[in-house]
């Protein structure tokens, strides 16, 4: 039994073609039967031995891998070890077909990164079911990743276009989970927050360099055009169905509104803005405050935090600024962790 691989790049994307599964079992009657199970629903690889099967994982790389673990030369624990220490290929799913089942021989098949285990002679139900639960949670896994990738390349694309730095971003993302979970999200939660924060800015793409570069004072007209970069990130990030897209966008709107309404861009008031943005705010205009930049030297800590409950209740959420304040210590560790480099 063969199988004739055509080098990834030189293929057509083809969003209907069918999931590829690799099948690796040293005997060609085990394969067969996996074959007549699985044939209908997916596109099929195989191999008889350890090394081929990471030869055609490198031309092509599957969605997931049915592992046989008894195998002469290359058992399928140290395949699976082999491709979970690859970090491009760390993602596929290894599921182990295997006679060996007593528990020992599981944990160890877990432990070398497989995600499940079958065991022979195999139920053709079960296979499907294992298959296809396997196969949608990682591609759920991979949409996430690449809207988090999404989400982080347009935040680097925000700085390009401004005076601020990639440390920026981090150190007030952190800042942000700190706060967040010092006042009782859940750790996903807190999460999704550190991630969606560094789109806050990310419609500043969208103002011209002439007043986003410039370094003195901004004429009346020239701020309301600023001010539009609130709006423009959330156009930018658009509607979604994806809870962290979401996020970004409502951080993006809202982190320039102000407890008092004397905000932009809707004057939104109080409790009418979203908790994220009023968290974003804080992280925001302390790290901004405490970064020196070539316009500006660095505040200390102190005159920031001064200045921060100078303007609780006006500009900042009060109970926040309590919460900032609690979280200090950790807050300055981040900063430590993420310094900018000296300007010249």
């Amino acid at each position: 039994m063969s199988y004739a691989t055509t080098p990834q790049s030189m293929k057509p994307f083809n969003r209907d073609e069918k999931p590829l599964v690799l099948i690796v079992d040293d005997e060609p009657t085990n394969l067969h039967v996996l074959k007549r199970i699985l044939e209908q629903d997916y596109r099929l690889a195989f191999a008889t031995n350890g090394k081929k099967a990471i030869q055609l994982v490198h031309a092509e790389p599957p969605e997931l891998i049915l592992l046989d673990i008894m195998m002469p030369e290359m058992s399928g624990l140290e395949v699976c070890a082999e491709l979970k220490s690859e970090k491009l290929l760390a993602h596929i799913p290894i599921i182990f077909v295997t006679a060996l089942s007593d528990g020992a021989n599981e944990t160890d098949g877990l432990d070398a990164g497989a995600v499940d285990y079958i065991t022979k002679p195999v139920n053709p139900s079960v296979v499907k079911a294992r298959v296809r639960v396997h196969l949608n949670t990682n591609r759920l896994d991979a949409i996430h990743q690449s809207r988090l990738e999404l989400v982080q390349t347009l935040g680097r694309a925000a700085e390009y276009k401004d005076n601020e730095t990639g440390q920026h971003v981090i150190r007030m993302s952190h800042y942000s989970k700190i706060m967040a979970k010092a006042i009782g999200f859940s750790e996903r939660a807190a999460e999704e927050l550190l991630h969606a924060a560094p789109m806050h800015d990310v419609g500043k793409i969208g103002i011209p360099d002439a007043i986003l570069l410039k370094p003195g004072k901004l004429t009346d007209e020239e701020w309301a055009v600023m001010r539009q970069h609130a709006s423009m990130g959330a156009e930018i990030i658009g509607q979604h169905s994806s809870s962290l897209l979401k996020l970004a966008r409502v951080i993006a709107l809202t982190h320039h509104e102000k407890w008092d309404g004397s905000g932009y861009p809707n004057g939104l008031k109080g409790a009418e803005i979203p908790i994220e943005g009023r968290i974003v705010a804080i992280a925001d205009v302390f790290d901004a405050l405490t970064s020196e930049r070539p316009y500006k030297r660095a505040w200390t800590v102190e005159e920031a935090v001064n200045l921060m409950k100078e303007q609780s209740g006006k500009h900042f959420d009060p109970d926040l600024v309590t919460v900032f304040e609690d979280c200090l210590s950790e807050i300055l560790l981040v900063k430590a962790k993420w310094q900018d480099e000296i300007i010249e």
